[in-house]
């Protein structure tokens, strides 16, 4: 069946201002039922979680369902989800915590195609440990992560290997089951594969068993839903491992690495945002797990037609450089022009009605491609509700620069 996107568009409010909204790496715009879930929590009585009144209640019962759609959104326990503030934050947290334990001679894998958010916390705590960091770098042609690299990269003296599930920038989805399967043939102690889904998670359907990975980070605020974040664990028995995070002393499980109170107007809104996942495809049927697989599904078949368009578009019709060719990614790329500056484009953009993200393209996998050396590249992104009409109207504007 064709992806309804005429439907989607009509339960997103800011659609309608007339704006061309490319601009996703700021976040997707939020549907209605997700701002109206915020609204209807924060008009209810304040409770603290436990306690018999009905307010209590409430609150214990949205941040139940805030797990129970976090871990169907993955196909994971909702034991095993932490909620938090955001990626950054959380990751900040879970390194600081799994850090504890490493001693002299320990190693940790990092790349260049993953964002600040899950590279920065383990370079900090490995730099305060002692703990030496390696690096899987990008194919500067495609944009690709070769994980063939990981053959040499992973060793018995590594403790975590973090990497994403899809470049923000690139859009390049790296094969995460491959190098899961590399690190399943460590011996002794396998080290912990902590996957950034943020950018992947508002395109494709995700499975964590099926990743491999021990550890998913999400950003609620990248598929429309409120600002917060979640650590997807997938054995919850590994969080009472941990050296715990929380200011409470006997916290179990998931609670040992929040941070309390949660803001529960945005735990409501979470769930919300998780169900809208679930309803992009009105012919999806089934428990809410199968109904998100069979939209985000829908949704990549349709992105992936769009997508393709596009990029012969650009490259028919304007003098762009498209920055990286990956085999395998998520509807979005960075890109530079000959003539102008980042945010020279981004303004002209503008000019015709088009929101895009200038990047200074001074860190990560843009950096690595040499973006910042030509004044940085433009980003755009596809968003649930982006159709055939406004990718036109991009290719227009931006043959009109030539």
């Amino acid at each position: 069946m064709v992806f309804d996107v005429a439907r989607v568009r009509g339960l997103v409010p800011a659609v309608g201002d007339g704006w061309i909204q490319l601009d996703t790496g700021a976040g997707m715009p939020m549907p209605e039922p997700v701002a109206s879930a915020t609204i209807a929590a924060l008009r209810a009585p304040v409770g603290t979680p436990g306690g018999g009144s009905p307010a209590s209640q409430a609150v214990t019962r949205i941040e139940r369902a805030a797990r129970e759609a976090v871990a169907d959104l993955v196909g994971a326990d909702p034991r095993g989800v932490v909620l938090g503030p955001g990626p950054a934050s959380l990751l900040l947290r879970l390194a600081g915590a799994v850090s504890e334990t490493w001693l002299l001679g320990d190693e940790i894998v990092l790349t260049s195609l993953d964002e600040p958010a899950n590279v920065v916390p383990w370079e900090r705590h490995a730099l305060r440990t002692g703990t030496s960091v390696r690096r899987a770098e990008i194919d500067i042609e495609t944009g690709e992560l070769p994980d063939w690299q990981f053959d040499r990269l992973i060793t018995r003296a590594t403790r975590v290997v973090a990497l994403t599930a899809a470049s923000p920038r690139l859009g390049t989805r790296p094969d995460v089951a491959a190098v899961a399967d590399r690190i399943e043939g460590v011996r002794g102690r396998p080290p912990l594969l902590v996957v950034d889904a943020s950018a992947a998670a508002p395109y494709v359907p995700l499975d964590i068993d099926e990743l491999g990975a021990d550890v998913l980070v999400l950003d609620a605020g990248a598929w429309g839903g409120p600002r917060v974040g979640a650590l997807v664990v997938a054995d919850p028995a590994l969080l009472d491992r941990l050296p715990a995070r929380a200011l409470d002393r006997a916290a179990r499980g998931a609670a040992r690495l929040e941070l309390g109170p949660h803001p529960y107007p945005l735990l409501a809104a979470l769930t919300e945002s998780v169900e809208h996942l679930a309803s992009l495809d009105d012919a999806a049927t089934g428990t809410r797990r199968e109904r998100i697989v069979a939209s985000m599904t829908a949704l990549e078949k349709h992105h992936a037609r769009l997508f393709a368009i596009l990029l012969g578009e650009l490259d028919r019709r304007t003098s762009v450089q498209v920055l990286g060719a990956p085999t395998d990614r998520i509807p979005t790329l960075a890109f530079t022009h000959p003539a102008m500056k980042a945010p020279e484009v981004v303004e002209r953009l503008a000019e015709a009605g088009i929101c895009a993200l200038a990047d200074p393209g001074d860190d990560g996998a843009l950096e690595r491609l040499g973006a910042a050396e030509v004044g940085g590249a433009v980003r755009v992104a596809l968003t649930h509700t982006t159709n055939a009409r406004e990718l036109q109207a991009l290719v227009r504007a931006l043959s009109a620069l030539d």
